[in-house]
């Protein structure tokens, strides 16, 4: 399958055609001629307009039902809305039914994500069935195709048994991604701890339970010399002890949610349901802080947290309503808004998610893989049921109009065009 980017603006460091822009053509998912090119025959055009091209966007947070809870999302389904949102690959979170925690179960994911234009990448669970008392059976799942290991958002409470999890780690050199959250600290408070947290009557959980765990995590990964991830962070303190560890040598790497660069907590004043994430939304500060932390290299990485639920676990009180939002689809507007520059997005989206990975980083070069994603910074869309490809629909910027486009998607010799 041949194509033609026409004018096209290529945002990758990596690229010397970087901040340039240039024509691409693709030949049987190879990258052929960059330049200043005329069509040829049997060869679709795609006429880029400006827009800009990345290496593809890469995810490594986010959540499908399958195996398990399948109503809420399929591997089909969260495909198609990642590619819908810029997406080429996907690190998979475990934390289905059964959790995946063996080999047999890695290697299900894998078997149903092939052939796809999305990569999709399982990342097997830290311990057996999520529950930090016996550790899974991680070099297997690597071996198997496992990314990494995680618990989902289910934090590590035992402090001996991260450490240990840790030294097994090492052996093989993989990575945990761990979720940071004292328990003892947070109890059953579902929404920052502040002003507004008093004002709506409700316990709030204080920025102390994540920067606790994060400085333990700190502790641990330096006695253990030994790399860690700390995923989903949210806080000024977190990235203040972050950007401190690195400093001091430990082998440390961060993400930050896309909407955690937007939303506020005041987005709760009307308990709308949609707004309930883990962690929650926090202060301005905070954000502030946290897109100081990606300008200056504290936080790696931005993803997606892709969580979709049913209906039944959303439209309903505060309170017992189940965390998380579909995300895929909106990480680009997002980080726009939160006024991230393009160069900006290309790391973060695309280059160091794969190279805390250890995976291939696709690089906009003559005689290259083709694995790329076009998107206009000023186009205008509406997000609504037609647009949304995900089986969910908790989210809320549903029905409102959202700006940042994403245009076009090429890996493994397909694309999507929207």
């Amino acid at each position: 399958m041949n194509l033609l980017v026409k004018n096209v603006t290529i945002a990758d460091p990596q690229s010397k055609f970087n901040n340039q822009q240039c024509d691409v053509r693709v030949e049987n998912g190879t990258i052929k001629n960059i330049g200043k090119l005329t069509a040829e025959k049997n060869e679709t055009i795609f006429d880029a307009q400006g827009a800009f091209l990345t290496p593809g966007f890469f995810d490594l947070n986010c959540v499908a039902g399958d195996p398990g809870f399948e109503t809420k999302e399929d591997i089909q389904t969260l495909t198609e809305t990642a590619k819908a949102g810029g997406f080429t690959g996907l690190a998979l979170l475990p934390q289905t039914s059964p959790v995946v925690q063996s080999k047999s179960q890695v290697e299900y994911i894998i078997n149903r994500a092939k052939n796809n234009l999305v990569d999709v990448l399982p990342v097997g669970a830290i311990s057996q069935n999520r529950e930090a008392k016996e550790l899974a059976e991680l070099f297997d799942m690597q071996q198997a195709g496992a990314v990494a290991f995680s618990d989902g958002d289910r934090a590590l409470q035992d402090d001996g048994f991260m450490s240990r999890a840790l030294q097994y780690a090492k052996g093989f050199d993989a990575l945990l991604m761990v979720y940071p959250e004292n328990k003892s600290i947070a109890g059953k408070s579902q929404i920052n701890e502040s002003k507004n947290s008093v004002l709506l009557g409700m316990k709030g959980l204080p920025a102390l339970a994540e920067e606790m765990h994060i400085a333990r995590d700190i502790f641990l990964a330096s006695y253990n010399e030994t790399k860690i991830h700390i995923s989903n962070i949210s806080t000024a303190g977190a990235v203040a002890l972050i950007r401190k560890a690195k400093k001091d040598g430990v082998q440390i790497s961060c993400d930050v949610t896309a909407h955690h660069l937007v939303f506020t907590e005041e987005l709760l004043n009307d308990f709308d349901s949609n707004y309930k994430v883990k962690p929650p939304l926090r202060g301005k500060a905070d954000v502030k802080a946290l897109i100081a932390g990606l300008k200056d290299g504290t936080i790696d990485a931005i993803t997606s947290q892709h969580r979709p639920e049913e209906i039944e676990f959303k439209n309903v009180e505060f309170e017992i309503a189940h965390y998380g939002i579909i995300a895929l689809q909106t990480v680009l507007p997002l980080v726009l808004k939160a006024g991230l520059d393009t160069a900006l997005i290309s790391e973060k989206l695309a280059i160091n998610p794969r190279k805390l990975l250890n995976l291939t980083v696709p690089v906009i070069e003559e005689g290259y893989k083709a694995n790329f994603t076009v998107f206009n910074t000023t186009e205008k869309w509406l997000y609504n049921a037609a647009s949304n490809h995900s089986k969910s629909a908790n989210s809320p910027l549903l029905n409102t109009e959202l700006t940042g486009k994403v245009n076009l998607v090429y890996n493994n010799n397909q694309y999507f065009l929207r």
